[in-house]
């Protein structure tokens, strides 16, 4: 089957073959990936960018490591969620009611001065929350760049008792920017500026005690119309904490998969996170090499199917289904 590739996809890999650093490679290899077409007569290609991307974040990771680079925040978890927002918006107060942990908050700006990594429990996982300094329109530290495009989702809190809370918010969005990054609710609709990466974005407007008629959250609202999901939270009453926690899973775009062996109960303790959309075939590839080399079919349990139906490895697993792995 004929690749048909894209003039965009031949221009990233043109930026591939004239990138002299790291990031510069793993960024048209991303677009790379981003513009393959997706059908069996490119699976090949599309295997090989991932293993190069692999190979380049291992590498920069470690390179991290060695020098000690306090800005350089590794991922872990099931997914990687960036915090960012105007100064002041309240983004460690947001982070200490999601998480439990003892982020740094006081009253003024510029708290926060570094990318800092905490952990939210989300029922039987944890997700990763970096919190990062202010953004404005004069500020956008470097580190703010890779944590952006890299991230599985961005969550933007917007202080709605600041004196001009969307003039600060679309100010810290006109800076961000700078990193090639496009905000977005979903992934439909037109494909973004060549170079610019689409990122999930959901957005916590913030402070909402403060407002008790809505009048405020109502103007928010017709400022940004349909471009973001908005999500009004309070820190202090820890209102929708929990619905907040559900929707980071939820924009997070991954799914949780549990193991059976044959004969045997599933391990419903520790599950497998995989990208949404992701087949038994991927599945069998995080339990082990062999697994997905061998693999002939599988059982699932699930929503999706009857308990216990035999599935091909090209059939896409759902949310909390449980597999049982036949080779």
């Amino acid at each position: 089957m004929p690749a048909n590739l894209s003039p965009e996809f031949k221009r990233a890999e043109e930026d591939f073959r004239n990138a002299t650093t790291t990031q510069e490679k793993i960024i048209a290899l991303e677009l790379m990936m981003a513009t393959i077409p997706k059908h069996k007569g490119t699976e090949k290609m599309q295997a090989d960018i991932k293993r190069r991307l692999s190979k380049l974040r291992n590498t920069e990771e470690k390179t991290a490591g060695k020098r000690g680079d306090a800005l350089h925040v590794r991922k872990e978890g099931a997914a990687q969620v960036v915090v960012a927002g105007p100064p002041n918006a309240g983004k460690s107060a947001l982070i200490r009611a999601l998480t439990g942990a003892e982020a740094e908050v006081a009253p003024y700006p510029f708290t926060t001065v570094r990318p800092f990594p905490y952990m939210m429990p989300f029922e039987d996982i944890q997700i990763q929350l970096v919190d990062t300094g202010p953004v404005a329109e004069d500020r956008l530290e470097p580190y703010h760049v890779n944590l952006l495009r890299n991230a599985d989702l961005a969550l933007l809190v917007l202080d709605l008792a600041a004196a001009a809370p969307v003039t600060d918010f679309e100010a810290a969005l006109r800076a961000m920017s700078r990193a090639k990054v496009e905000f977005v609710r979903d992934f439909s609709g037109e494909a973004p500026e060549y170079g610019v990466k689409p990122k999930r974005t959901l957005v916590a407007v913030n402070k909402c005690d403060q407002d008790e008629d809505d009048i405020l959250l109502d103007e928010v609202r017709a400022a940004l119309g349909e471009r973001f999901e908005l999500v009004p939270v309070s820190c202090e009453t820890e209102m929708n904490i929990e619905e907040l926690r559900r929707m980071i899973f939820e924009g997070s775009q991954i799914l949780r998969v549990y193991s059976k062996i044959p004969g045997r109960p599933a391990d419903l303790d520790k599950p497998f996170v995989a990208p949404s959309g992701s087949t038994v075939l991927d599945v069998a590839r995080l339990v082990h090499k062999e697994f997905a080399e061998n693999l002939r079919y599988a059982r699932i349990w699930g929503s999706e199917r009857f308990d216990g139906q035999k599935v091909q490895r090209d059939y896409v697993v759902h949310d909390k289904d449980v597999i049982e792995l036949h080779i």
